[in-house]
Parts: C-alpha cells; sequence; structure tokens
C-alpha cells in the first residue's frame, strides 16, 4: 500500500470522522441516528459540512455524484 498525501479537505475529513466515532463511543452508540442531539450536533454537522467540501474541494456550488 503506498502512502497516500492528503489534501487539506481529505485531512479535515479524517479528523471529523474521528471526532464523530470518538463521539459515538463515548455516547455508546453505533450511529447518529439513534442520538437525541442528532438535528443539533456540532460534531456531526462539522462532519457533514467536512464531507461536502471533501467532495468538492473549495469549490463553491454543487457536485454530481
Amino acid at each position: 500500500m503506498s502512502d497516500k498525501i492528503l489534501d487539506q479537505w481529505e485531512e479535515a475529513l479524517q479528523e471529523a470522522i474521528a471526532s464523530l466515532q470518538e463521539c459515538q463511543k463515548s455516547c455508546n452508540l453505533t450511529s447518529c441516528f439513534n442520538c437525541e442531539k442528532l438535528l443539533n450536533c456540532e460534531i456531526r454537522n462539522n462532519y457533514v459540512k467536512a464531507v461536502y467540501e471533501s467532495m468538492n474541494k473549495g469549490q463553491t456550488g454543487g457536485f454530481e455524484f
């Protein structure tokens, strides 16, 4: 497996994933959907934002799936 250099958006995404997983673990959950804070959770909102930004690499506008 070769080393992959992460760009700033991929790095932010990896950090957001780690924070989200740590929160889920501390709450003894396997999914945010079972959490009462789902719609008002800063950690999850940061994760969703990081996913979006990693997909569009900081460009404004939409992206195609």
